[in-house]
């Protein structure tokens, strides 16, 4: 046993699941990863793998889970018995990803009963998220009251923009009154990627400027320079910016009176409509670019004009933050999306090769787990996949305030 705990549980709370790794942060190595989806649904899955032999060892066991409280109980459970439960010495804190912390968290923060309170009160702006990721803290607390428990804010990358970036043309009484701004989103993945491409052309992250794309379900774009979220494609909400699976992003605002007038919807039917019925499922009725790809090259047109549509919004973004930016060392592709499709990642720097930008296709097809280089040779501007890892980035942070040398109050 180490002199002191070097353990860190992160836990991902989504809205119908919840993500978690458990991992040393001496080699940042992984001790456990697991998995609870479909809570509140009939049959729910809980999936738990221990990594601390010689072969991964996998639990799976399926059941109704009626909530978060439960989802947490589960996963304690499956963690105690690896004799790795939140009762360990080992165990330095529960590290929680929060989507919303508004303006004033900009960093790590050690949960208190005024930073939960300020995460219940930013629900309305994240109505998805943050109850999870308050069933979360309050789950863990339950289960151990003695252990720390730190917040890292998805928006909390973001929170630095200039004025110009981050504020609406809007009524500055009004807008300050409800704190309306750009906040952004996926910080986390921005940030973890971002500094991996840095290490990845050997520069110093201080002197690189990315744009990284985040393109899962849910996508975002970033405009970083040195290390500093300039500008963000999400903003008061994580419904601004790209196409997404089932979100419409950038909109004309009038769209939503227009609605409101002649088709006699509500805001409530509204926000249904932006949120979950808009992005390609509007556009085709399909939110999984694989099968849309699939469906476009067997000539379906409503597939391919999703396709389209989304590929014209990643170009769009990619000219502006090139703009934004002045010099580009790389435009890098994360996530699901952006990870695993060479079709999205061709389509989105086609024809930009006066912005520097090409990719290679030989290099292009190859699909690894690695950080890796898919433009050719000497071109003036890098495209990079970095896969993501979130769960690292935020065991990290969570480290970094509390371990050796941080406050552990």
């Amino acid at each position: 046993m180490s002199a002191s705990p070097t353990r860190v549980l992160v836990l991902n709370s989504g809205s119908s699941s919840v993500k978690y790794q458990l991992l040393d942060m001496r080699d940042e190595s992984r001790l456990a990863t697991g998995l609870v989806e479909r809570i509140g649904e009939r049959t729910s899955r809980v999936e738990h793998t221990l990594l601390t032999g010689a072969e991964p060892e996998t639990r799976t066991r399926e059941g109704r889970v009626a909530d978060h409280d439960e989802a947490l109980d589960a996963v304690a459970a499956e963690l105690s018995r690896d004799g790795l439960g939140l009762d360990s010495p080992e165990l330095l804190a529960v590290g929680h990803r929060i989507v919303h912390g508004g303006r004033l968290f900009d960093g790590p923060t050690r949960v208190d009963w005024h930073v939960e309170r300020e995460i219940e009160r930013l629900v309305p702006v994240a109505p998805l998220h943050n109850p999870a990721g308050l069933a979360g803290i309050r789950t863990a607390r339950r289960l151990n009251p003695s252990l720390p428990q730190v917040a890292v804010f998805d928006t909390a990358f973001h929170a630095h923009m200039p004025e110009a970036a981050s504020r609406y043309a809007l009524d500055t009484a009004v807008a300050e009154a409800h704190r309306i701004r750009r906040y952004g989103a996926h910080g986390t993945s921005h940030a973890y990627v971002s500094r991996a491409t840095a290490e990845l052309l050997g520069r110093p992250y201080e002197e690189t400027n990315t744009i990284v794309l985040h393109l899962g379900n849910g996508a975002s774009a970033a405009a970083v320079r040195g290390g500093r979220s300039v500008d963000t494609s999400m903003g008061l909400t994580p419904l601004e910016g790209l196409v997404m699976g089932t979100r419409s992003g950038d909109i004309d605002p009038a769209v939503v009176f227009h609605l409101m007038r002649n088709a006699s919807m509500s805001a409530e039917d509204v926000d249904v409509l932006l949120n979950k019925k808009s992005g390609l499922y509007g556009l085709c009725g399909d939110n999984d670019m694989r099968e849309i790809t699939r469906r476009a090259d067997e000539g379906d047109r409503t597939a391919r004009l999703a396709f389209d549509v989304y590929v014209h919004r990643l170009r769009k973004y990619i000219g502006a933050y090139t703009a934004v930016l002045g010099r580009v060392d790389a435009l890098v592709f994360t996530a699901g999306v952006g990870e695993n499709s060479a079709l999205v990642r061709a389509a989105a720097v086609e024809g930009l090769t006066g912005f520097g930008l090409a990719v290679d296709p030989e290099r292009n097809a190859v699909r690894e787990k690695r950080p890796r280089v898919i433009s050719p040779e000497g071109t003036p501007v890098t495209v990079a996949v970095v896969p993501t890892d979130e769960e690292l980035e935020i065991a990290r942070q969570t480290y970094g305030l509390l371990g050796e040398g941080g406050d552990r109050g």
